[in-house]
């Protein structure tokens, strides 16, 4: 194993993107505080027992960088967006439509200005930070600045930026110091590794395959022009924050109760995302055919990781050792095996409804990414 770089910072050879099953007694505090049966302070006493309670089962997994399992959240970005300043939740007619279920109808609005002021996170991360061992990271998860621009061209919501700014140049401009504040006060909190999940990427790679299966001659300029727009408003707000910092971004194509929302190989993004985001490593999403070949890969600079996840969140199913083996190395043709790492595709629980599978199969899932990485990856 000598020839592999040991791995001192994220991403770690096995890996994880967040989220994890929250447990009986969680669910049943929210549920309980939703109906106004326990106040802030029981379910936040529940909250910090059942992160503390996974940060022990994380470590004792042998993760190297540990999250709080998003367990403070109902949604893995909607909840970040309700703690900038200037936003509120907004109740839709309808929720996101997945392949095989609509969720819940929640989006945003903008009552004022963003800014990123005392964002929740922050205390969110402290906690995390305070109960970790000696030696153990903390990775914060945050949904990308991108996925905030992307929840707001929603026809419903695209009125309401001329409320407060006068183009979209000035309200991204916004959105990215907003986030660069947030990400400043998580730095001065003690944290070290950032993660952006974005589902923007999924989303265009959706829009370009059904573009292109109405019209194989279909003008694709708009959706170009939306991945510049988006690539520019992730990179303008992690520009110019300290060295030590790490960023890495995750991409998939939705996670809701095990169902997806989008498919599509990552071809059409490569030349944006993979060689231009100011990024450390890449999680992406590879557990089924929807996520396309590794041929992509090769846009992404040697110097830096790609975690593959190539072990599904979406079903208790255990994976085959020796086909996941075989599609690492078949990845290899594309990028360098020595920056290369394992992990899920997604999260366990983007939101607090969860996948479709036991605890018991989430941490046999961990155990398997772990054991392979070390046979195949090194340390």
């Amino acid at each position: 194993m000598s020839e592999f770089t040991t791995r001192t910072k994220s991403p770690f050879r096995y890996d994880i993107v967040g989220s994890f099953l929250r447990p009986a007694k969680l669910k049943d505090a929210r549920a309980k505080f939703a109906k106004g049966e326990i106040g802030a302070a029981d379910l936040k006493q529940v909250e910090d027992e059942s992160i503390i309670d996974l940060i022990h089962q994380e470590e004792a997994a042998g993760l190297k960088a540990v999250t709080d399992g998003e367990f403070r959240r109902s949604w893995w970005h909607l909840d970040f967006f309700w703690g900038l300043n200037g936003v509120q939740k907004k109740i839709l007619d309808e929720g996101y439509h997945f392949a095989d279920e609509e969720t819940r109808p929640e989006s945003t609005e903008l009552v004022g200005k963003v800014s990123g002021e005392n964002h929740p996170f922050v205390e969110h991360f402290k906690f995390t930070r305070d109960h970790v061992s000696k030696g153990t990271q903390v990775k914060q998860t945050i949904p990308a600045p991108a996925q905030f621009l992307e929840e707001f061209l929603r026809p419903e919501n695209q009125a309401n930026i001329s409320q407060f700014y006068d183009s979209l140049a000035d309200f991204d401009h916004a959105v990215a110091k907003a986030y660069h504040q947030v990400i400043e006060d998580l730095y001065a909190a003690g944290c070290r590794t950032l993660q952006l999940d974005d589902c923007t990427w999924g989303i265009s790679v959706n829009n370009y395959a059904n573009l292109k299966k109405k019209d194989p001659n279909a003008d694709t300029s708009q959706l170009k022009a939306l991945q510049e727009r988006f690539l520019k408003v992730n990179n303008e707000a992690i520009a110019d924050l300290p060295a030590d910092l790490t960023i890495n971004t995750h991409v998939c194509r939705g996670n809701y109760h095990s169902t997806w929302a989008a498919a599509g190989g990552y071809g059409p993004v490569a030349d944006t995302l993979f060689a231009q985001e100011d990024v450390t490593a890449f999680y992406l999403e590879y557990d089924s055919e929807r996520a396309g070949g590794f041929e992509p890969l090769a846009q992404v600079p040697d110097d830096k990781y790609v975690v593959l996840g190539l072990v599904t969140s979406k079903s208790g199913e255990l994976e085959d050792r020796e086909q996941i083996i075989a599609r690492i190395q078949e990845s290899t043709k594309f990028h360098p095996l020595d920056h290369l790492c394992l992990s899920p595709q997604c999260g366990f629980a983007s939101t607090e409804e969860g996948n479709i599978l036991t605890e018991e199969q989430q941490w046999k899932k961990l155990k398997l990414i772990k054991e392979i990485a070390e046979e195949v990856l090194g340390n």
